[in-house]
């Protein structure tokens, strides 16, 4: 499903379920196609090839399954392959030695992770011992000039037996005010993927204006379509405002402290009696989550030590991973007050 983004476009690529040696292969061999597909030389592909193996070939090791994301991120400095490794295994002891080349995951001697460090862009890893690990990697071309790390991020997974997820999200910045949406297209499959694919493109050609006059863009863009849930959050500073309809969930973090925003009955594009704008705290590092009724609302990050502190790709990954639906789409969309993205 394609997203908008202030960074460019982002695509998720394709999703691998990896229980099995033989999936390592498929992994890298798809990696590094799509690593070709976007213009990167034949040194880099196989660089991120490599580094999907390394993550991959660990999963079956160490958690005896997993899954893989690949997805491309168009940015205005170029294209980035990012990959994102989830499993609910058994988790690091001590994520720095596992970083270490000659030391693997599980602390004894192996490849380790060090790939990951020496030829990722960027990275970063959340992983606790009994709560598995997720590991982000983005992949700039050598000699491309160094992306920046988004603050606002979407990950999205369509249900098992469907090619194509009905969820999509788009992100925007006018004049430095970061605003997200979510739309979770009525059903599954192509047309509910049609209908969340306009949502993206009304919310991106409306005009700037608050989240309540773009989910009114969104509504009215939709009509020809079979509708969806909507929702729209603006991070201004303190605060967040925000406007929904329907089972778009929307939930300010700020450390233990959660609070749920509120969306109203409806379909956007069909029966939307009310579109109204509320307005929430936002303290300076809180977190904005939207998901669509793919992932429970019955999330809560208290008992997820040093996970706010992760960036927002890592916390939707950690999201979809434990709390999102097999029977259903499935999309978070986490934005982070500030511009602060921890190293």
């Amino acid at each position: 499903m394609v997203a908008v983004s202030a960074d460019g476009t982002v695509e998720d690529v394709a999703w691998f379920t990896v229980d099995h040696v033989s999936a390592t292969g498929t992994a890298r061999r798809a990696a590094a196609s799509l690593a070709r597909r976007v213009g990167m030389s034949e040194e880099r592909a196989g660089e991120i090839a490599l580094v999907v193996a390394e993550l991959t070939g660990n999963q079956i090791n160490h958690a005896g399954s997993g899954s893989l994301l690949l997805r491309v991120r168009h940015a205005a400095a170029g294209p980035v392959v990012e990959a994102v490794a989830v499993d609910s295994g058994p988790g690091m002891v001590n994520v720095a030695a596992s970083l270490t080349d000659g030391v693997s995951s599980a602390g004894t001697l192996g490849i380790g992770l060090g790939t990951l460090s020496r030829l990722a862009t960027s990275w970063d890893i959340w992983s606790r011992p009994g709560s598995g690990t997720v590991i982000t990697a983005a992949f700039a071309d050598v000699d491309a000039e160094l992306p920046g790390i988004p603050t606002a991020v979407g990950v999205t997974r369509p249900m098992t037996g469907q090619d194509v997820c009905g969820d999509a999200y788009a992100i925007r910045t006018d004049d430095g005010v970061l605003t997200v949406m979510l739309a979770d297209g009525l059903g599954h499959g192509p047309l509910a993927a049609a209908a969340s694919t306009e949502a993206v493109r009304a919310f991106r050609g409306a005009a700037p204006g608050g989240p309540l006059a773009l989910l009114t863009a969104v509504h009215r863009a939709l009509s020809g379509t079979r509708g969806a849930a909507v929702a729209v959050a603006r991070l201004d500073p303190g605060e967040v405002r925000y406007a929904g309809v329907g089972n778009i969930a929307g939930v300010v973090v700020d450390g233990a402290a959660r609070r749920g925003m509120i969306s109203h009955p409806g379909i956007a594009g069909a029966q939307a009696r009310t579109l109204r704008e509320a307005v929430y705290p936002l303290p300076p590092g809180g977190l904005v989550v939207l998901h669509s009724d793919g992932v429970t609302e019955r999330h809560d990050l208290a008992g997820y030590p040093g996970l706010l502190a992760r960036t927002s790709l890592v916390v939707a990954a950690v999201l979809l991973r434990d709390f999102g639906v097999r029977r259903d789409d499935a999309s978070v969309v986490v934005a982070r007050a500030g511009a602060a993205v921890p190293a």
